[in-house]
Parts: structure tokens; sequence; C-alpha cells
């Protein structure tokens, strides 16, 4: 493989694989619907945090499967501008990237079953549903990431599902609120994802893997980046004006500039290193507009 970054140690390739930075994207969904269950029924923090580690190992998971399976299908084998990846460094064996996203997964998996054993046994079926979709995405026989779907199922499960369900093992009810902040993060954490499917749009084509980026095209692509980022801070409006909870929650107005700067960014330059950026910027975003929300509503 060809890599325009310096060579890394072990360690810092495996730090590399779990994208930290995309951790925001597990997180966010968490600390907003701890917010709405203190707001709106009194939390069960315990539920809470199983539900946060359930989250974050997923995403690790999945950043791990996503980085072995794109080594298997060559779709690392072109110039990469972003991170090198720890399977076709060839310093890691990719056997090893394997087995720590089942590993991951396998955390993920115990986590929710005890969740579910406390909380409510039908949410297996929900656990289940995350974790097959989360191996399929790059892996399977066609992996729907490799469909132009990926936008789909990030909105879906680190959105909606990652916040009704916080909501829910907390509450033990869904509320009009956490599907509305739901979908807002769904939109910030897909924004992430669109970052960075813009910045492999080269190496991708070459691939031959059909993201949604190298479907539409650049300049689509480019639209659906702001549509989504605007419609996550048209949603504390409309929870204002639907009476969902009080004028503070328009706090979160105060991440626009956060989230504005990696769009910007998208729209001025296609340059891979500054599109890296991008995407870190969107995932501190997402983490920000988690913190005012959860701030906003609480005062």
């Amino acid at each position: 493989m060809i890599t325009t970054v310096p060579a890394q140690t072990s360690t810092g390739l495996w730090w590399s694989a779990v994208r930290p930075a995309t951790l925001a994207a597990s997180v966010a969904p968490v600390l907003a619907g701890t917010a709405i269950a203190v707001d709106q029924g009194g939390p069960r923090l315990g539920a809470g945090l199983l539900a946060l580690l359930v989250g974050v190992a997923m995403q690790v998971g999945v950043n791990f499967a996503n980085d072995y399976s794109d080594y298997v299908r060559g779709a690392d084998s072109s110039r990469r501008v972003g991170p090198v990846r720890a399977a076709s460094s060839g310093v890691v064996s990719p056997e090893h990237v394997r087995w720590a996203a089942i590993a991951a997964f396998g955390v993920a998996t115990i986590a929710g079953l005890v969740l579910s054993v406390i909380t409510d046994l039908r949410l297996l079926v929900v656990g289940a549903a995350c974790l097959l979709a989360g191996w399929l995405y790059t892996g399977g026989p066609r992996p729907y990431g490799y469909l132009g779907l990926g936008e789909v199922f990030v909105f879906l499960f680190f959105g909606l599902v990652a916040t009704l369900g916080t909501v829910y093992v907390e509450m033990l009810r869904i509320t009009p609120l956490a599907v509305l902040i739901g979908c807002a993060m769904g939109c910030l954490a897909t924004a992430i994802l669109v970052l960075n499917n813009l910045r492999d749009v080269a190496s991708d084509v070459a691939a031959g893997k059909r993201t949604l980026a190298t479907r539409i095209g650049r300049p689509r692509t480019l639209v659906l980046l702001a549509v989504l980022v605007g419609a996550a801070f048209a949603i504390p409006i409309l929870v204002v004006v639907t009476h969902l909870s009080g004028v503070t929650v328009m706090l979160v107005l105060a991440g626009i500039p956060i989230a504005a700067a990696p769009v910007r960014i998208a729209f001025a330059t296609s340059a891979g290193p500054a599109l890296v950026r991008a995407l870190k910027r969107m995932a501190m975003a997402e983490l920000a507009y988690a913190l005012l929300f959860t701030l906003g509503l609480l005062l």
C-alpha cells in the first residue's frame, strides 16, 4: 500500500483504527438521552452507563470491522489521504484487526444482554439488529456501506436508536422530545460520515467502493452536508414552538459556529488533510450540541 503519512508503531496504528474522533457519535446521543430522562422522568443512571458502554463498543467494533473489510476488499490499495489503516499497514495483522472487531462487538453484546435483562427483553431484538447492521456495514457478501446506504445506517443507529434506546432504558418509555433530538443526533452523526466519504471520494472510486458521495458527486454531497447540519439546528426551534421544552433549549444554537466551521472547510476545499480536520471538528460539534442541549434542558 502507498501512503502519504509516516510509518507508525503498532500502538499508534491500533489507536488510529479506533478512530477516537468518531467516538463522539456514540457518546453524544447517550448524553442527550440521559438529559431527557433527567428532565422528564428521572433517570436510571446504571442503565444509562450500560447504554454508553454498548454505544462506544459498537462504534469501536464498526471501526475495526470497516478497517478489516476495506483491506480484504482492496479499498485501501489506492493512495489515501487519511490515517493509515491498521489492517493494510503491514505492521498489524489483519486477522488481529478482525478479532478486535469481534471482541468489541462481544463487549457490546454482553452489555446489551445485561441491559435487556434489567430493562426489557424485547431490547434483545434491537440489539441483534444493531450487531447485524454493524458487521454488514462493510462486511458480508453485499456490504451496504458499498451501496451508498451508510448514511442511512448512521442516522438510524447512531441517531434514533442510540438516543431513543437511552431514553427507553432510563425511563421505560419514549417521548416526542426524544424522537426529535434523536433525529438531530442522527443528522450530525451522518454529517461526520459525509465528510469522511467526501475525503475518500477519489480512492473509493478507484477501489470500486460506491459510497453515497461517489454516487451523487461532490456538489450534491456538499448540499446534503449543509442540509444535515441545518436540520440539526432547526430542531431546537421546533422543540420550543411545539412546547416540548422551554426556551432555554435554544442554548443549542450557540453551537452553530462550531458546526459551521467544518461545513465551510468542505465547501472551500477538497484537500484530504483539510477534510480530516473538518471531520474531527464535526465530531466535536456533535458533542458540543449534546452538552449545550443538556445544559439548556436542565436550566
